[in-house]
């Protein structure tokens, strides 16, 4: 939480930073009150609402690393759908490959000729045999959960504190003042205790891991290798090798859920680090944008699953939609894996974060602030710590929401975008030195105003 000097500061920066960017426009107003008579506050998702601003704004054109908005702006773009167009928006091999399948049919509910393709691929870059393909990495973990529940018998499973997994009842759970799993606070409609199935841990507390899962009834642990959903939380040194090597002994799978750290490198975290996940989930990004999903999973978790398949009465599984794994999807995952998720992607990513991260590091230096930069491979993320974060709680601590949204905004009218959740930032292939150059002068003017 920043100091209340720091806190009046944001109040009035936030304030003048709402009121230009409403004079800057007046068209995304139109549309907003335009479409909000149909769509609650004008956005057709309500997230879009979180921005921050006065109203949301509106997009023309989205096209590489940069949004072109309603008013003619064009905006550096390193939120990129946070993480769904981390690519680029529309690169040209998936957008030529969604033309091209288009005319050949969107939807069959059988599979596609290319899917053996897509499979060699998924197998050869992630390094896992087996694989579903899904809608959204929400519907991706929440197969993953229901597998894990019917392979080990077990009903629980095991999160983190601070953990997002997309819109999954079990992931929403929280450690109370006494240390004991609750329902996290804020959930709409919420009927079952999740808290009855669900443990949640401290992240990096291998210890409170090991105490979970020696009761015997915790089916799977399900995390990302770092947290990136609260502010970014890294792994400590050996934690994710000792969570893997605890999960073995307690007889309990582990899903890796890199919707977010596929950032990371070419194959995730997990393959980066050499992680062997018995599931491991990417969203988002998969299919260069298009709405897909995929998990894997290992040999033995295959031979389990058909053994448990082979048991159960006959009936829905429970498990799946009728559009996942369509003949689009299938297209456009093909293209994003063959030709623009490539090892020179990622040099050009990670090597463009780097500088970026060293760029925000220094302006914050500058003007002596106890802030710091997190960075996970094309990943990067102003922490309002002067010290890496050790786990959800230490997160939840520094975040001070309305700091977070000044700094958002005054950055959005500076004609720079970063995730409007806690300020994290994604380089794309088609980032440009230009583009970094243009946040970090961006965030240098906006840290004078705020210290004026």
């Amino acid at each position: 939480m920043a100091p209340p000097s720091l806190t009046s500061r944001a109040a009035a920066l936030l304030t003048a930073e709402r009121g230009r960017f409403a004079d800057r426009n007046p068209k995304s107003r139109a549309l907003a009150e335009s479409a909000g008579r149909h769509f609650p506050g004008g956005v057709p998702l309500h997230w879009m609402k979180d921005w921050g601003t006065p109203f949301p704004l509106a997009v023309a054109e989205a096209s590489g690393a940069e949004v072109l908005d309603a008013d003619g702006h064009r905006l550096a773009d390193f939120c990129l759908g946070d993480t769904g167009a981390m690519f680029g928006h529309a690169p040209a091999p998936v957008v030529e490959a969604i033309r091209a399948a288009a005319g050949h049919g969107l939807t069959a509910m059988m599979p596609s000729t290319g899917t053996a393709a897509v499979g060699d691929l998924l197998a050869e870059v992630f390094a896992l045999p087996f694989w579903q393909v899904t809608q959204t990495a929400s519907d991706a973990n929440r197969a993953v959960i229901r597998w894990a529940r019917a392979i080990t018998g077990r009903p629980r499973i095991l999160v983190f504190e601070g953990c997002y997994h997309g819109q999954v009842d079990d992931a929403f759970v929280a450690r109370g003042p006494d240390g004991r799993t609750v329902v996290r606070p804020g959930l709409l409609g919420q009927v079952a205790d999740v808290a009855a199935t669900t443990v949640c841990c401290p992240f990096n507390d291998l210890p409170a891991v090991e105490a979970a899962l020696a009761a015997g009834d915790v089916a799977l642990v399900l995390t990302e290798p770092a947290l990136t959903n609260t502010a970014m939380v890294l792994p400590a040194p050996g934690f994710l090798d000792g969570l893997a090597a605890a999960c073995r002994r307690a007889g309990t799978l582990l899903c890796l859920d890199e919707t977010h750290t596929i950032s990371t490198a070419r194959g995730g975290y997990a393959r980066a680090h050499g992680l062997k996940p018995d599931f491991l989930v990417v969203g988002k990004p998969v299919a260069g944008g298009l709405p897909a999903a995929v998990f894997g999973f290992t040999a033995d978790v295959e031979a389990a699953m058909r053994r448990a398949d082979a048991e159960r009465p006959a009936g829905y599984s429970g498990i799946g939609t009728t559009l996942s794994g369509n003949m689009l999807q299938l297209a456009a995952m093909r293209a994003t894996l063959e030709d623009v998720m490539t090892p020179e992607a990622y040099g050009h990513m990670l090597a463009l974060s780097d500088r970026l991260a060293a760029e925000l590091s220094a302006a914050i230096t500058r003007h002596g602030l106890p802030w710091s930069v997190t960075r996970l491979g094309a990943r990067a993320e102003i922490v309002h710590s002067p010290t890496p974060l050790t786990d959800g709680a230490h997160a939840a601590a520094t975040i001070d929401h309305d700091l977070e949204a000044a700094i958002h905004i005054a950055l959005l009218n500076r004609e720079v975008i970063v995730t409007p959740f806690h300020n994290m930032t994604l380089v794309s292939p088609a980032t440009t030195a230009a583009h970094v150059g243009r946040l970090a002068e961006a965030f240098d003017d906006t840290l004078t105003a705020l210290l004026r």
